[in-house]
């Protein structure tokens, strides 16, 4: 599915959302790599053979927060 020299990560590979985007609708959501990955906002993806990969984003933002 990818042309790009050198060809970008498969859908199967760890680092599959490195793959370069080919549509991107931000006000829908979701951005369709060269991998054939749907990759969403929330950081779910859809693969090309239907498997969902959860949302993996941190929950918390890292920031501590002290009482005074």
């Amino acid at each position: 599915m990818c042309h790009h020299q050198p060809a970008c990560p498969t859908a199967d590979s760890a680092d599959r959302e490195a793959a370069l985007s080919v549509a991107c609708h931000p006000e829908q959501g979701w951005s369709l790599l060269c991998n054939g990955v749907l990759l969403f906002e929330d950081t779910g993806e859809l693969l090309p053979d239907g498997r969902i990969i959860a949302p993996h984003r941190p929950l918390t933002t890292g920031h501590v927060t002290t009482a005074a």
